[in-house]
């Protein structure tokens, strides 16, 4: 079976050009007083890896319920009632002592832009995917504004089209919330914006306390994940090229085909699919087959923790532990030997786990996640910002705007999608160098052709 990337298709189609025409960012503060004060942000936050900005992009319907109804105005008042409650988010991240960060409670407020584009959703085509044309005209960031420090901890852009629908962009700052985290935010947003919600349906918790180093800090975990390695031949190429690939039912039962049935049965959909792109991956990278490769699986901790309810803590609660394997055995090996490494590094991950971070980055200076050999990926898929309704229904497409995060290009994210035929599936965001891109579409489509010619 061939897979459904249409690499040529969208190779071949002109690029889609139009104009947007924004008004000057606005601050939005909260719509009441709310406290002026400096938070401690926790070990987990403050990590090196997290201090970057990431986008989140909504594409939603013209909606004739709510015709005269203008979306920025909505989502406008909406955000200050909701900062009442996460007040934080409105403050600016400051520089703390012994190199971590704090957050100044003072109102300044997020940045809202307000936007018109001259183009409809329609033109957008069929099924929308990233990457996305003009996606820097959707989402303004103002030179500077990249700096996790002194700068707004979120920019929302609401963009009006010509149908009537509407683009919602935001970008968070994660060293103060994490993907959760901002759809918490964003789901109370939505709620006082149709009006069905005057406070958040729960309270936001901030506790940023409870992952702290503790004391004396005890690391009990060996955290393959944050190793220090250099590799002279693994420089990052500035050429780096964006795709999306959906796996609709019959990719992905091709790929299960491939599994033993017992581990078929006990496999979840994201670990068979982050298993097969990580050995496409790896072949079409053509390392040294006797050189260590890393996949590492982002992995919420909010339901591991038996100390203490975090469900409603909207700062970072994650581990990402490294499944980590000669590039030669991921290449060579069954399948079914990266998903089990997959899946053993994924459980490793508990309230202990997180706080062994915690007391690791306390310790060793918050180093960087290994870069060498290395991919991060993030299943959103349960996260449900496609459901997001500010009143004009659900999201066309919800999530994750780009692949990568910050300067590190190697983040895979797998996102809920419908393709042209009406199929669900997920998109799988993919950032490679582009010389590498096309043999890694290559392998996806041959190493489905060739194993099943063998089953």
């Amino acid at each position: 079976m061939a897979f459904s990337h249409d690499l040529e298709l969208e190779s071949s189609s002109p690029p889609l050009v139009f104009d947007v025409r924004r008004s000057e960012p606005e601050l939005v503060a909260p719509a009441k007083p709310t406290p002026h004060e400096t938070k401690l942000l926790s070990d987990i936050d403050t990590q090196q890896g997290l201090r970057i900005q990431i986008p989140i992009i909504q594409f939603y319907r013209n909606n004739p319920s709510v015709a005269g109804k203008d979306p920025v105005k909505a989502i406008r008042h909406a955000l200050a009632e909701t900062l009442v409650f996460y007040y934080p988010l409105a403050g600016r991240i400051k520089d703390g002592p012994d190199g971590s960060l704090v957050v100044d409670c003072n109102e300044e407020g997020v940045m809202f832009i307000e936007a018109d584009a001259d183009i409809t959703l329609q033109q957008f085509g069929h099924t929308l995917k990233p990457p996305f044309p003009n996606f820097q005209e959707l989402l303004y960031q103002p030179p500077g504004s990249e700096a996790v420090t002194d700068t707004p901890i979120f920019i929302i852009q609401v963009t009006r089209l010509k149908c009537g629908g509407f683009i919602f962009t935001l970008r968070f700052n994660h060293t103060i919330v994490d993907g959760v985290g901002a759809f918490q935010f964003a789901t109370t947003v939505a709620g006082i914006a149709r009006g069905v919600f005057q406070e958040p349906p729960f309270e936001p918790l901030w506790h940023r306390d409870l992952l702290l180093a503790r004391d004396p800090p005890r690391v009990t975990f060996n955290h393959r994940e944050y190793e220090q390695l250099t590799d002279s031949g693994d420089a990052v190429p500035q050429n780096y090229e964006q795709r999306s690939f959906f796996f609709g039912p019959a990719e992905t039962a091709a790929i299960r085909a491939l599994l033993p049935r017992d581990l078929d049965e006990h496999a979840t959909t994201f670990e068979v699919l982050t298993s097969y792109v990580w050995r496409c991956r790896t072949r079409a990278l053509q390392f040294n087959p006797k050189e260590d490769v890393r996949m590492m699986c982002i992995v919420d901790a909010r339901g591991k923790f038996t100390s203490a309810s975090l469900t409603n803590y909207y700062g970072s609660c994650f581990g990402f532990p490294a499944a980590v394997a000669a590039a030669g055995e991921i290449s060579s090996e069954p399948l079914e030997y990266a998903v089990r490494l997959i899946q053993k590094a994924r459980g490793e991950v508990s309230e202990e786990y997180v706080h062994s971070v915690a007391d690791l980055m306390a310790t060793s200076g918050r180093p960087l996640f290994t870069v060498v050999r290395s991919c991060l990926v993030l299943d959103t898929t349960d996260i449900g910002f496609r459901d997001l309704d500010f009143g004009w229904g659900k999201a066309v497409y919800g999530g994750m705007a780009v692949a990568g995060a910050g300067t590190f290009p190697a983040v895979n994210f797998h996102v809920p999608s419908e393709n042209a035929k009406g199929e669900e599936g997920i998109l799988v965001l993919v950032s490679l160098p582009s010389q590498v891109m096309k043999i890694f579409a290559k392998e996806l489509d041959d190493n489905l052709v060739k194993t099943n010619t063998t089953i």
